[in-house]
């Protein structure tokens, strides 16, 4: 079967593929702040579905497969520097772009040393939960069109990502709220979510880098390094 019938399969019948809507984006931090609670209820939808018969970590591919046995697997080689494709070498944009080597590798210890709070948690991810990608009509409704980078994670990646996007909307800070209004209980919260944070930080940052887009580089560092504070403060 391909990739997209095999997710539809184990996706939740509550998470829409095609949703009706505007981009959710274009939504006023007002706005966003009313229906933040659909945002999350509809997120953790996609982190129900039964992953039963899949195994492993990491991004699937064309079979719904996935690569690496451990989390860690899975992180360190997503930063690995000879994988072929578009970040072969990419090491050598510490001297050729806006890819600050000190800093990479301070955020990169960061979370190399929380991954083992993250082992183990196992769930469906879309892994590209930016505010562009999302579909909603600021009421009753968030899908989510694209599953481009779909795969078996933590699930707080896809809160992470959100926060990422717009860290002035302080995602975190609202999820750990909805949370606790609802009676869910995440062990290891802080430390899982810093890891899966910094994880998608530093794809971000070198992503930007490398096409010398210097303000969300900036905007990127400012946030990761703020982050720590914010999440030990919850």
């Amino acid at each position: 079967m391909s990739r997209d019938i095999i997710l539809r399969s184990i996706l939740s019948d509550k998470v829409d593929m095609t949703p009706n809507g505007f981009v959710a984006d274009q939504l006023t931090p007002e706005q966003f702040w009313d229906c933040h609670e659909l945002f999350f209820d509809k997120v953790l939808e996609i982190h129900a579905s039964d992953i039963s018969g899949i195994e492993g970590y990491g991004n699937f591919n064309e079979e719904c497969k996935t690569e690496h046995a451990t989390y860690r697997e899975h992180l360190i080689d997503n930063f690995a520097e000879h994988k072929e494709g578009y970040w072969y070498n990419w090491r050598e944009m510490f001297d050729t772009t806006l890819l600050k080597r000190e800093f990479f590798e301070h955020y990169y210890k960061e979370m190399e040393d929380r991954i083992p709070y993250c082992e183990g948690h196992r769930y469906l991810i879309n892994e590209f939960t930016f505010f562009v990608n999302m579909i909603t009509d600021g009421k009753t409704t968030v899908g989510f069109p694209d599953w481009t980078f779909a795969g078996i994670g933590d699930f707080l990646t896809d809160i992470a990502i959100m926060d990422l996007n717009k860290p002035y909307l302080r995602i975190p800070e609202l999820f750990v709220q909805y949370c606790e209004k609802r009676g869910i209980v995440i062990p290891d919260f802080k430390e899982r979510y810093l890891c899966t944070a910094y994880c998608k930080g530093l794809d971000g940052l070198r992503w930007h880098a490398s096409i010398d887009d210097e303000e969300s580089c900036t905007s990127i560092m400012k946030s990761m390094t703020e982050l720590k504070d914010r999440i030990y403060a919850l």
